[in-house]
């Protein structure tokens, strides 16, 4: 499980963060994609036709199949919401390549740390009804396990507020999961870091509410404040009190899928298109990453908040509970979700990235506008460029920005000259390679990116806004790179 908000300098570098629709044929498990009105099926087209690069330069059309053959994708589910009503969804590719299975828009996808939004909301539903205080310490509410204030960097009592909006100061980042065959641990044994738990205890690494720093080790104690609050398995407490109620009935948070589902689960892959090894990880750790479910059925959680923090539903939540859970903390960082600002525009949401599957999703503040992406790929490039797409189509003013380069020919032996690797510390380097008549990139354990020349020895990468410039020292030869982005130069020195 990945970092949910925009990652950092380094990570982003080279990372690659209720009313039925108007159509002619209502979805089901024999019809793989609905047949919608005209009006919709243009739109689908457009969104189709015209992914949004955060790097433009030239004006061709970027294709959504071409691109899910480029990154390697198997498939992709996309849903689209306009006026707080779903006005279409739709899969492509496959869910499982080796069975020929394709996505569809029943098909079920890990949802990998946007669990933490509906955990959120099934946290919040225990505040609305008086059973727990959201700025109560956790222990308080603790009766399997206690935290342990046993750090002194941590000895401000820790609350759930700090705990739903990453301010606790607590410890592990994210979760890797349990591939097929391995033992799943309790979420004590994750807790405590005991085996067979894969990740480190859950500690203080600083004082709660001073700032924000992504743990989903914090939201793994708040799901197990649900569990000894109500007495119920995590996975019923979150289906009764707000899958179902929500209407997400396909989703579940349950170890192992239950098998009815199993059908439609589709299965994760790597970067290089390989499956998997078992299709898919497990995670013990349900609230911060466990959730299996589909563009469709996030969609109607993202319809409810926004009806719900309008005073106009309230199938889990009333008014003011849904106000405090998108209200930032700190920072971006509300409870269970973040905010994201575009112009006038304000949009909460959640991305997510579990072994061989990444998602994310956007609901606005205003307006009933909304989307989903899920791929069953380690590779989640595309799916910023789909929905930078959906806000063109749909008109979402000043979402989608890109930035425009011009592109400038470097002769071939100016190129052979930048070839080699550059360390930026020993565990972080930077492959240059040849290919043709241009340059690849590739960072430690990250995928492979084009290079674009906008300088003879300047270039730039279309995935995300970073440029590489090539430095020489006094004798003229190329002795380091900068890595330049979000206003910082990091230097890397050439090793090979």
């Amino acid at each position: 499980m990945q970092p949910t908000r925009l990652p950092s300098l380094l990570l982003l570098l080279f990372a690659v963060l209720t009313t039925a629709p108007t159509l002619l044929a209502q979805p089901n498990n024999t019809q793989p994609n609905p047949v919608y009105s005209p009006e919709v099926e243009e739109r689908i087209r457009r969104v189709e036709q015209s992914l949004g690069e955060a790097i433009k330069i030239d004006d061709a059309p970027v294709v959504l199949q071409e691109r899910m053959q480029k990154y390697k994708v198997p498939g992709v589910s996309i849903a689209v919401i306009k006026d707080h009503k779903l006005d279409w969804a739709r899969g492509y590719g496959f869910a499982d390549k080796e069975q020929t299975t394709p996505v569809t828009p029943q098909t079920l996808f890990q949802a990998a740390s946007i669990s933490k939004s509906l955990n959120a909301v099934g946290v919040l539903k225990l505040v609305q009804d008086k059973k727990v205080d959201l700025d109560t310490d956790i222990n308080t509410y603790l009766s399997s396990w206690k935290f342990p204030y046993d750090s002194s960097k941590g000895k401000k009592p820790i609350t759930l507020r700090h705990l739903l909006s990453h301010t606790a100061g607590t410890s592990v980042h994210g979760f890797r999961g349990y591939a097929a065959g391995e033992k799943v641990p309790t979420v004590i044994q994750v807790l405590n870091g005991e085996s067979p738990a894969n990740s480190q205890p859950v500690r203080s690494l600083f004082d709660a509410g001073t700032k924000t720093q992504y743990s989903g080790g914090g939201t793994t104690i708040s799901q197990l404040v649900v569990m000894d609050k109500t007495g119920l398995p995590y996975d019923r407490y979150a289906q009764q009190q707000v899958l179902d109620p929500l209407g997400m009935t396909s989703s579940f948070y349950t170890i192992p899928p239950p098998a009815n589902k199993v059908p439609l689960l589709s299965t994760g892959y790597r970067g290089d298109g390989n499956p998997v090894v078992g299709k898919y990880h497990q995670y013990p750790e349900q609230g911060a990453a466990a959730l299996w479910t589909s563009p469709t059925d996030l969609s109607q959680y993202i319809i409810e908040m926004q009806l719900a923090s309008a005073g106009t539903s309230a199938k889990v939540l009333n008014r003011e509970l849904t106000t405090t859970m998108l209200t930032p903390i700190m920072n971006e960082a509300a409870l269970g979700v973040f905010i994201r600002k575009a112009g006038n525009d304000r949009y909460f949401g959640h991305s997510g990235a579990n072994e061989g599957f990444r998602c994310a999703y956007l609901g606005s503040l205003e307006g009933g506008n909304g989307v989903v992406v899920m791929v069953n790929s380690d590779n989640g490039a595309i799916i910023d460029e789909i929905i930078n797409s959906v806000a063109t189509v749909y008109n979402w003013k000043d979402f989608y920005n890109p930035v425009v380069r011009r592109v400038v020919t470097v002769p071939d032996e100016v190129l052979d000259t930048y070839v080699g690797e550059y360390e930026l510390n020993p565990q972080f380097r930077v492959k240059i390679v040849r290919e043709g008549h241009g340059l690849k990139v590739q960072a430690t354990n990250q995928p492979v990116f084009d290079l674009f020349a906008e300088a003879p020895n300047k270039f730039f990468l279309k995935a995300f806004d970073a440029q590489i410039e090539f430095v020489k020292d006094d004798s003229n030869k190329i002795s380091s790179i900068l890595m330049h982005q979000n206003g910082q130069a990091r230097p890397a020195q050439r090793v090979k």
